[in-house]
C-alpha cells in the first residue's frame, strides 16, 4: 500500500482532482441531513447490518496524530481513539486528498473513464455525479483479496486505459499519468507499455522518408539542447566546492563563498570595462615608456608600495594621454605629392570620464537589480515546518548517479535537515523583570565599549596620518635642500606603508575584541549574533574609510606641492594599492595565526576536541572593505580590479582549505534564510554609494593635476564632456541641442538626484510589493488552516451523530423482534 503513494508538485488544475470540491462538499451536508433526521425516519438496521457495521468498527482507519478533542481548541483528539463509522469512511473516501489505499482497478478504472472523457471533450472537466461509484476513491476494500474474475477484468481495464493513453497527446499523456495515484513503477509500466505499442503500431505503418528524418532532426536538436544544458550548469564556478561547504558547515558559512564569488564577478566586469576601453587602447598607441629602475628593485619594496617601476605604468592614472589618440598614419607618394591618410582618432579624455561613469552606472543597475531579486527570494512567507516537510519528502534529486555527488547532496540536504529542525524547535526564553534589565545593562555597556573602541582607533588612524602627511612633507623639503641623507629614498618608501599597516591591524585586533565582548553578552541565537557582530564591525570600517577619504581628498588633492607630488591621482591610487595589498597579507596572518595555530594550540596545548567557528560577521566585512577600496581606486587606478581579482581567487582557496582542516560548524544549527539579502545590502548602500559619492566630488569639484593625466589642463575632471559637446556644436550646427542636452542632464546635479532618487523609489516599492505578498500569504494559510479545522469539526460532528444513532437503533431493532413475535 505504501508502493502507491505518490508525491507530486505539480499542480494541473484542470485534471488534478479526482473529484470535484463542490460534489465533496454536498456529500458532507447531505450525509449530515441524513443523520440528522427524526429517529422515525431512520431506516431500521437487521441484525446482518448491524454484523457489517461491526466490521467496519473493526477494520477503521486510523486518523492522523494530531487530532485531538479533550478540550475546545484540540477536539479532534476523539479521532484517534474512537471507531470511525462506516458513514464517516464513505465522506472520508470521497474527499479528494483519501487517496491511500484505494485499490488499483478502481483507479484505473476511474482513469480509463477520464481518459475517454478528455478525449471527446476537454472543455470542462467531469463532476463527481459522473463518475461511477467504481471508479470514485474507495478506502473500504483496500485489504480485500481480489478473485480470478476481478484480476482479469482490471486486466481489461489496464488494456483499454493503455489504449486511450495512446491516442492522447504527448502533453496530455504526461499530465494524465502525472496526477494518477499509482507508485512510480506502475506508472513507469503504463508508459513503456504506451510507448511499445505505439512503436509497434508505427512499425506496422508505412512512414515516409522524410518524417522519419524529421523526427530524428527534432530529437537530435533536442538532446543537443539538453546536452548544452547540462554543459553550461557544469560551468558554474566553484560548483562542487559550494556543495561541499553547504554540506559540512551550512547555509551561514555557504553564504559567505557566495558572497565571494559575486564579488569577483562584479570585478571581471570592471575589468573589462577599464581594459576593452581605457588599457589597451592606451598600450597599444604608446606601448614603450622609458624605464631606468633595475629588475632587482623591481621584487623590492615596489611590489608592496606601487611605487618606482610602477609609478609610470598602465596601473595608474597618470600614464594615460590627454590627447586624442591615433594610429599610425599612412603616407603614399603621387604626382601630386606626398598624400597621409591618419587612421581611427580616440579621444582618450572623453573615454576615460565616460568609461568610469559607465562602468559605475551599470553597476548600481546591476546591485540594484540584484538586491530587488534577493529581498523576493528571502523575505518570503516560509515556515519552518512546511519547508521541514518539503526537504524531508521532495527535496532529493532522482538524477544523481555518481557517489561522490549521492554524498554531497546526502550531506548538504542533512544540513539543512538539521538547520530547520532547529528553527523549528527553537524556544524563546523568558526572563523575569530582573533579568530583562540586567541583560539591558549588559547590552549597553557592550555597546558603550563597542564604540568608545571604535572612536579611539578612528582617533588615531587620524592622527597618525596628519603625522605621516608632516613627515613626509619633512622630507621632501629635505630633499630638495639636499640635505637628505642616502637612505632617505629607502626611507621614504617604507614610510608610505605605515597607514596601511596601522589600518590593516586594527582591523585585524578589533573584530577580536568585539567577539569577546559578544561572548559576554551571551546571545541565545547565532543568526542575532552574526548581525550584531556585522553591525560593530560595518561601523568600525566605514568610520575608518571616512577619515582615510577626507585624507585623501581633503589634504593630498588639496595641497599636492607640499609633498612634491607632480601627479596625486597616481598617489592615491598607489594607497589604495597599498592598503589592498596589506589588507590581503594581514588576512593571510589571521587565517595563519588565528585559526591554524590556534586550532593546534587548541587541540595540543589545551586538549580540547572542538575547534574554532568561522567568524562570518568579521569575513564577510572585510570582503566588502576590500570591495570598497577596489571601487575607490578605479578612477586612480583602473587595473586596480585586477589586483582585486587575483586577491579573490586565492583567499577563495585559502578559506576554504582552512575552514575544512581548522573550523568546524556551529555547535546550534541556523538557518541563514535572508543573509545573502543583508550582504548584497551592505555592499549596495554603505560600500557602493559610498564610493560613488567619492568619485563623483573627485570628478565634479577637484582639480585635476597639471602636468599628468588625460584631464591636464582642465579645471575639472567633467570639463572633458563639455568641451566636446562644445566641439560638436562648432563643427556640426544641427547637433547643438547636444549642448542643452548636456547642460541639463549631466552638468546639473539634479538628473542624478532624479536617478538615484527614481532608484531608491523602485527599491522601495518592491519592498511595499513583497511586504504585500508576505501578509497574503499570511491570510491564505491562516485560511487554510481554518479550513482544515472546519473539516475536523465535521467529521467529529459525524462522529457524534453516529454514535447517538448507535444507541437508539438496537432499541429499534428490539422494539421490532418483540412486535414480530406478538403477531
Amino acid at each position: 500500500m505504501a508502493g502507491r503513494v505518490g508525491f507530486h508538485s505539480d499542480l494541473t488544475t484542470d485534471i488534478e482532482s479526482p473529484a470535484d470540491e463542490d460534489g465533496v462538499h454536498d456529500s458532507f451536508s447531505q450525509l449530515i441531513e441524513e443523520q440528522c433526521h427524526d429517529h422515525h425516519d431512520v431506516i431500521e438496521m437487521t441484525s446482518l447490518e448491524l454484523e457489517e457495521e461491526s466490521r467496519d468498527d473493526v477494520m477503521h482507519l486510523e486518523s492522523p496524530v494530531y487530532l485531538r478533542c479533550d478540550s475546545e481548541p484540540q477536539y479532534t483528539e476523539c479521532l484517534i481513539e474512537g471507531r470511525w463509522s462506516s458513514d464517516t469512511l464513505k465522506v472520508l473516501s470521497s474527499m479528494p486528498s483519501r487517496t491511500i489505499g484505494r485499490s488499483r482497478g478502481a483507479i484505473i478504472s476511474q482513469y480509463y473513464n477520464r481518459t475517454l472523457q478528455l478525449r471527446r471533450r476537454r472543455q470542462s472537466r467531469p463532476s463527481i455525479q459522473h463518475f461511477p461509484r467504481a471508479a470514485r476513491p474507495s478506502i473500504r476494500g483496500h485489504l480485500v483479496e481480489t478473485d480470478a474474475d476481478e484480476l482479469e477484468e482490471d486486466d481489461n481495464k489496464r488494456e483499454r486505459l493503455v489504449n486511450n493513453l495512446q491516442n492522447l497527446s504527448g502533453s496530455d499523456r504526461v499530465r494524465m499519468l502525472r496526477v494518477m495515484p499509482l507508485s512510480l513503477a506502475e506508472k513507469k509500466e503504463l508508459r513503456m507499455l504506451v510507448l511499445n505499442k505505439a512503436e509497434h503500431s508505427l512499425s506496422q505503418s508505412q512512414i515516409p522518408c522524410c518524417s522519419q528524418l524529421k523526427y530524428y532532426i527534432i530529437i537530435a536538436l533536442r538532446h543537443g539542447w539538453y546536452g548544452w544544458l547540462s554543459f553550461l550548469s557544469s560551468l558554474q564556478l566553484w560548483q562542487t566546492a559550494l556543495k561541499c561547504v553547504g554540506g559540512r558547515f551550512g547555509t551561514g558559512v555557504l553564504s559567505y563563498f557566495l558572497f565571494l564569488r559575486t564579488l569577483l564577478f562584479f570585478n571581471v566586469f570592471l575589468f573589462l570595462v577599464t581594459g576593452l576601453f581605457l588599457v589597451v587602447p592606451q598600450a597599444v598607441v604608446h606601448p614603450d615608456r622609458d624605464q631606468n629602475t633595475s629588475v632587482a628593485s623591481l621584487w623590492g619594496l615596489e611590489v608592496l608600495t606601487g611605487a618606482g617601476y610602477f609609478s609610470d605604468s598602465l596601473l595608474y592614472y597618470g600614464y594615460y594621454s590627454h590627447q586624442t589618440l591615433q594610429t599610425k598614419r599612412r603616407c603614399s607618394e603621387s604626382i601630386n605629392g606626398t598624400s597621409c591618410e591618419y587612421g581611427l582618432s580616440y579621444n582618450m579624455p572623453l573615454v576615460y570620464f565616460f568609461t568610469i561613469g559607465a562602468a559605475f552606472f551599470i553597476t548600481c543597475i546591476i546591485l540594484v537589480y540584484t538586491m530587488s531579486k534577493s529581498f523576493g527570494q528571502s523575505f518570503r512567507i516560509d515556515k519552518s515546518k512546511g519547508l521541514l516537510a518539503i526537504k524531508v519528502f521532495s527535496s532529493w534529486d532522482y538524477k544523481v548517479s555518481k557517489k561522490s555527488s549521492v554524498r554531497l547532496q546526502r550531506a548538504n540536504i542533512g544540513t539543512q535537515i538539521k538547520e530547520l529542525v532547529a528553527e523549528v524547535n527553537r524556544e524563546e526564553l523568558k526572563f523575569s523583570v530582573l533579568q530583562r534589565l540586567f541583560r539591558v545593562f549588559i547590552h549597553m555597556v557592550a555597546w558603550l565599549m563597542c564604540l568608545g573602541s571604535t572612536l579611539a582607533c578612528v582617533l588615531a588612524v587620524f592622527y597618525f596620518s596628519e603625522h605621516m602627511h608632516k613627515l613626509q612633507t619633512d622630507v621632501e623639503t629635505r630633499s630638495r635642500a639636499g640635505t637628505n641623507p642616502s637612505g632617505g629614498v629607502l626611507l621614504r618608501e617604507a614610510s608610505l606603508l605605515a597607514v596601511p599597516v596601522l589600518v590593516s591591524g586594527i582591523n585585524l585586533i578589533l573584530p577580536g575584541f568585539f567577539n569577546a565582548v559578544a561572548w559576554m553578552e551571551e546571545y541565545d541565537s547565532p543568526s542575532v549574533l552574526n548581525y550584531v557582530s556585522i553591525g560593530r564591525n560595518l561601523l568600525l570600517k566605514v568610520s575608518v574609510l571616512g577619515v582615510l577619504c577626507h585624507h585623501w581628498l581633503g589634504r593630498v588633492a588639496s595641497e599636492p606641492e607640499k609633498l612634491g607630488l607632480q601627479c596625486w591621482e597616481s598617489f592615491v591610487g598607489q594607497e589604495l594599492y597599498r592598503f589592498l595589498l596589506m589588507d590581503f597579507i594581514f588576512m593571510l596572518l589571521d587565517t595563519f595565526f588565528g585559526e591554524f595555530l590556534w586550532r593546534l594550540f587548541s587541540q595540543k596545548a589545551l586538549k580540547r576536541k572542538r575547534k574554532p567557528v568561522f567568524d562570518i560577521a568579521r569575513n564577510v566585512l572585510e570582503l566588502i572593505y576590500g570591495q570598497t577600496l577596489a571601487w575607490l581606486g578605479v578612477l586612480f587606478s583602473p587595473l586596480l580590479p585586477v589586483v582585486q581579482i587575483i586577491k579573490l581567487l586565492f583567499l577563495f582557496y585559502m578559506k576554504k582549505v582552512s575552514l575544512m582542516m581548522n573550523c568546524q560548524a556551529s555547535g546550534k544549527p541556523w538557518r541563514a534564510s535572508q543573509m545573502t539579502t543583508i550582504f548584497i545590502t551592505l555592499l549596495c548602500f554603505p560600500s557602493f554609494l559610498g564610493a560613488s559619492v567619492c568619485v563623483t566630488y573627485t570628478m565634479w569639484t577637484m582639480k585635476p593635476s597639471a602636468g599628468c593625466g588625460p584631464f591636464r589642463g582642465l579645471k575639472t575632471m567633467f570639463q572633458a564632456g563639455k568641451l566636446w559637446v562644445q566641439d560638436l556644436a562648432k563643427e556640426n550646427p544641427n547637433l547643438s541641442w547636444l549642448a542643452s542636452a548636456h547642460a541639463y542632464l549631466v552638468e546639473n546635479p539634479l538628473f542624478l538626484f532624479m536617478c538615484a532618487v527614481i532608484f531608491l523609489i523602485v527599491i522601495y516599492f518592491h519592498s511595499q510589493v513583497v511586504d504585500g505578498q508576505r501578509k497574503i500569504i499570511e491570510l491564505l494559510q491562516e485560511q487554510i488552516e481554518n479550513e482544515g479545522g472546519d473539516k475536523k469539526f465535521l467529521i467529529t460532528r459525524l462522529q457524534d451523530i453516529h454514535e447517538r444513532k448507535r444507541v437508539v437503533s438496537p432499541r429499534r431493532i428490539r422494539g421490532a423482534s418483540e412486535d414480530s413475535s406478538c403477531t
